[in-house]
């Protein structure tokens, strides 16, 4: 059995952002993604050129049942931070309507910069490996069964998105584990 900090499920955006920030936090951190490369999604958006993010970003634009919760996140992490990092790993970028931000080139160097944060920060990435189911430990942490073996983490992040590209192998997976955990979908 795989011992490990941290299970990130999913190679997309918010996974692979926050698999870089557990690292650096001196965390061992592994990425799980069942796709054969990771940031699908990433590359399929905005035609190619992903709307990685928008110049005026608030609370505001939020839907959650806790605005406390959205405005210490922004607080620690914001669309500056995330502008700042673009612009430190060269990539140029353009301005559209309200805001929005694309690179100038491609998509790939958004999932080549998140890749290189993953790196920096010792992440591991594991691709082509299908979750088949999660526990949780009575003692903490948890137990994830997978077609490469067994892994066990304290800390467990599910991170695969919606059912909106079903093109890029989006499934329901993230919603079923979250249901079995109880959380309203």
């Amino acid at each position: 059995m795989l011992k490990t900090d941290v299970v990130v499920i999913g190679a997309g955006a918010a996974g692979l952002m926050c698999a870089a920030q557990a690292g650096y936090r001196g965390r061992q951190v592994i990425v799980l993604d069942h796709a054969n490369k990771p940031g699908k999604k990433i590359l399929m958006s905005g035609g190619g050129r992903c709307n990685f993010t928008n110049r005026t970003v608030t609370p505001a634009n939020f839907v959650c049942s806790n605005p406390h919760f959205v405005i210490s996140a922004l607080k620690r992490f914001d669309q500056h931070d995330f502008i700042n990092q673009v612009e430190r790993h060269g990539i140029e970028y353009h301005e559209r309507e309200w805001g929005q931000l694309f690179c100038n080139d491609s998509s790939k160097l958004i999932v080549r910069m998140l890749l290189a944060e993953c790196e920096w920060a010792q992440v591991k990435l594991q691709t082509r490996t299908e979750v088949a189911g999660v526990k949780v430990l009575h003692e903490g942490g948890f137990i994830l069964d997978t077609n490469h073996g067994t892994i066990q983490c304290e800390s467990l992040v599910l991170a695969t998105g919606g059912l909106s590209f079903p093109n890029a192998g989006a499934t329901d997976f993230g919603y079923r584990i979250a249901q079995q955990f109880g959380l309203n979908i």
